[in-house]
C-alpha cells in the first residue's frame, strides 16, 4: 500500500490506488499538476448507491486536490435518455453534498466531434461500412481468430468523406451504415477490431431535437470529451479497463490533450440488483412503485426511505477503493446509517401492533405529564412532554400469557418499567371469543414515577408504550430487503432474478404514536425507540401520518446467515 509522506510528527496517511496515482502526477508537474475530474453519467435512468461511490470518489478527490470536478451527462443515445433524468440527477449529486464546477454535455460536442471524424477519415483511419451490426458482430473473430476485414475497409478516402456526409444529411435509413475506425483487426483486444464510430439514429434529442441523425458511440465521444474539459484523471468502472486502449488510440490519432483513465471496482451489493435495466423493468412492471420505492437502490429510493447524505458518503468511505470486484454486505450501508441517525435522530415512542393495557388502580380523569429525553447522544435536543393515563396502549409482542423463562416483559404476575413512566404488574387477561388476548390489566407502583422502584427492587424489563387517550394514528411502512437471496444475478439457467423477489419486503401496518410527532415533516427522522429508525414520507398529509422503516435497531439478518 502507498503511503502519503507526512512530517516524523503525524502518523502516515494511507492512499488508495487511484490517490497515490494522483499525488505523484502533482509531484512530477504532470498537467501542471492540476486536478481535473469529471462524473459523466448517461440520462437514461436514475442514479443508484453504485454512483454514489463515483460521485464520491470523484468529486471528493477534486476537492481533496483544490482541483475541479465537471458533471457532463453522456447523452450520445437519445431513444433512452430524458430530461426526467438529468434533473433527478442533479438533485441527487446536489443531496449528497457536492457541488460540480461547470456541467456540459456530450451534445454540446457534436460539432466538434463530427470534424474529428472527418479528419480521422482524411488521415486514413476510419471509413464507412455498410455491414449490419449483426454482420458485424459475426465477423469479429476471436481473441485466438482475427477477424474478417470489412469488404468496405478499404473504401478511399473522398468515398468515405462523401458518404459520411450523407449520413450526417440523413440519406440513409436507420442502421443502413455506420462509420469505424480502422484500428488492428488481429488485436487480441476485441474493442480494437474496427469499431464502430457512429450509428445512424433517426430519433429526437432531448437538447439538440432533430439536427443530428448520426450519434457518436461511448467509447469514440468518451475520450474526446474529456480531452476538451482539460481532464487529468479520467476515473471510471472496472469493466472499461479492456477499453482503455480505444480511449487512448482516438486520442493519440487526433494529437489531442491526453487524459489518464484509471478503473476502480464497482460497488455490488448483496440482496439487490445494479442494474439500470432491471431496476427499469423493476419500475415498468410495478414489482416497486417507482425510482424512489424505499425498498430500491436508488440515491432517491435511500433518501425516500431515510438514509442522510453523510451516511452514503461515510459507506462509501468505508468501502474503499478496490481493483478488484467484490460483493459488500447491505448491513454495512444499514451500519453507517444506523451510526448517523443515533446521533442525530430523536427518540420518539410508537405502538405497531398495539395492545390495550389499562391501569386498573390510576385514576380515569387524571393526565400524568413525564419528561422524556429526545435524545441521549445529544442533550442540546433537550427534552419532551409525554401523556401518561389509565389506558395506554403496549407492543402485543411485549406480552406473553405462558412466557418461557428468561423473558422479561410483560406477563400475568410479571413486573415490567414503562418507559419514562411507572412499574407495571400484570394482574388480568381479558380475551374474546376465539381466545385472543384483547386487554391486559395492571396495576401501577404510584411510587415508582419516572420508572425508579421506591424500595430498590430490581425490574428487568423495560417496554414502550402510547396513551390510548392522546395517541395519534400513523400509516407506517416496514421495508425489508427486495430480494431473498444474497447474489440474485447468480442464478440457475431458466431461473429468471425476479423469482428472487422478497414477497414480505413491504408490510404495512396502522399503528399508534405520540402527539408529539403530530406535526412531523416529510423528511424527518426519528428513532422509535426499541424498534428501528423511521422517516416521515412524502406522502404524509396533515391528516394523515406516513413513516418508513429506515432500518431496525439491530441487523437482523446476521441471525439467518
Amino acid at each position: 500500500m502507498n503511503k502519503l509522506d507526512s512530517p516524523v510528527e503525524e502518523p502516515k496517511q494511507s492512499l488508495n490506488f487511484i490517490h497515490a496515482v494522483v499525488e505523484e502526477d502533482i509531484r512530477s508537474g504532470k498537467n501542471e499538476s492540476r486536478v481535473h475530474t469529471r462524473f459523466p453519467p448517461e440520462p437514461n435512468g436514475y442514479l443508484h448507491i453504485g454512483h454514489a461511490k463515483s460521485i464520491c470518489l470523484n468529486f471528493g478527490t477534486a476537492r481533496k486536490y483544490n482541483g475541479k470536478c465537471n458533471l457532463r451527462f453522456d447523452d450520445t443515445n437519445p431513444v433512452k435518455e430524458d430530461t426526467e433524468y438529468v434533473d433527478a440527477i442533479r438533485e441527487d449529486i446536489n443531496w449528497l453534498g457536492f457541488r460540480w464546477d461547470a456541467e456540459f454535455y456530450a451534445s454540446d460536442y457534436f460539432e466538434q466531434l463530427y470534424q474529428w471524424a472527418v479528419e480521422l477519415i482524411k488521415k486514413g483511419k476510419a471509413y464507412v461500412c455498410d455491414l449490419t451490426q449483426e454482420e458485424i458482430s459475426r465477423d469479429r473473430g476471436t481473441p485466438q481468430k482475427p477477424a474478417t476485414p470489412s469488404p468496405y475497409r478499404n473504401r478511399s478516402i473522398d468515398e468515405n468523406l462523401d458518404l459520411f456526409e450523407r449520413m450526417r444529411k440523413g440519406e440513409f435509413s436507420d442502421g443502413e451504415k455506420t462509420l469505424r475506425a480502422k484500428i488492428d483487426l488481429a488485436s487480441p483486444n476485441m474493442h480494437m477490431r474496427d469499431p464502430v464510430m457512429y450509428r445512424i439514429l433517426h430519433a429526437e434529442h432531448h437538447r439538440t431535437g432533430n439536427k443530428w441523425c448520426i450519434y457518436p458511440m461511448y467509447d469514440y465521444a468518451h475520450g474526446e470529451s474529456d480531452s476538451i474539459e482539460g481532464i487529468t484523471h479520467s476515473i471510471c468502472t472496472l469493466e472499461f479497463e479492456v477499453h482503455r486502449p480505444l480511449y487512448d488510440w482516438f486520442i493519440q490519432a487526433l494529437g489531442i490533450h491526453a487524459p489518464q483513465q484509471m478503473e476502480f471496482a464497482r460497488l455490488n451489493i448483496d440482496y439487490t440488483v445494479m442494474s439500470k435495466r432491471k431496476l427499469l423493468e423493476l419500475v415498468k412492471n410495478n414489482y416497486v412503485s417507482g425510482w424512489d420505492d424505499p425498498r430500491m437502490p436508488t440515491i432517491c429510493g435511500l433518501r425516500r426511505r431515510g438514509y442522510t447524505p453523510e451516511s452514503i458518503r461515510n459507506f462509501a468511505d468505508k468501502v474503499g477503493v478496490a481493483k478488484r470486484d467484490n460483493i459488500i454486505e447491505l448491513s454495512l450501508l444499514e451500519y453507517c446509517i444506523r451510526e448517523d441517525l443515533n446521533k442525530k435522530a430523536a427518540r420518539v415512542m410508537g405502538v405497531l401492533n398495539p395492545l390495550k393495557v389499562v391501569i386498573i388502580n390510576f385514576p380515569q380523569a387524571m393526565t400524568d405529564m413525564l419528561e422524556a429525553v429526545n435524545n441521549p447522544e445529544d442533550e442540546s435536543m433537550g427534552t419532551r412532554q409525554v401523556a401518561f393515563t389509565k389506558e395506554i396502549y403496549i407492543e402485543r409482542d411485549d406480552f406473553m400469557e405462558d412466557p418461557p423463562k428468561k423473558y422479561f416483559r410483560l406477563a400475568p404476575g410479571a413486573e415490567v418499567r414503562l418507559r419514562y413512566a411507572y412499574l407495571i404488574t400484570c394482574t388480568d387477561v381479558i380475551k374474546d371469543a376465539n381466545g385472543e388476548v384483547t386487554e391486559v390489566h395492571c396495576v401501577c407502583d404510584l411510587a415508582s414515577r419516572g420508572g425508579q422502584s421506591p424500595d430498590g427492587r430490581k425490574v428487568k424489563g423495560t417496554i414502550h408504550w402510547v396513551s390510548a387517550k392522546y395517541a395519534i394514528p400513523a400509516e407506517v411502512r416496514l421495508y425489508d430487503r427486495l430480494f431473498t437471496v444474497e447474489n440474485p444475478d447468480d442464478n440457475p439457467e431458466g431461473v429468471d432474478y425476479k423469482d428472487n423477489l422478497n414477497p414480505n419486503s413491504l408490510k404495512t401496518v396502522s399503528a399508534l404514536v405520540e402527539p408529539y410527532l403530530k406535526d412531523a415533516k416529510a423528511g424527518a427522522n426519528y428513532q422509535f425507540e426499541r424498534l428501528g429508525y423511521f422517516n416521515v414520507d412524502a406522502d404524509t398529509r396533515p391528516d394523515k401520518l406516513i413513516f418508513n422503516r429506515t432500518v431496525t435497531l439491530k441487523d437482523s439478518w446476521a441471525k439467518q446467515k
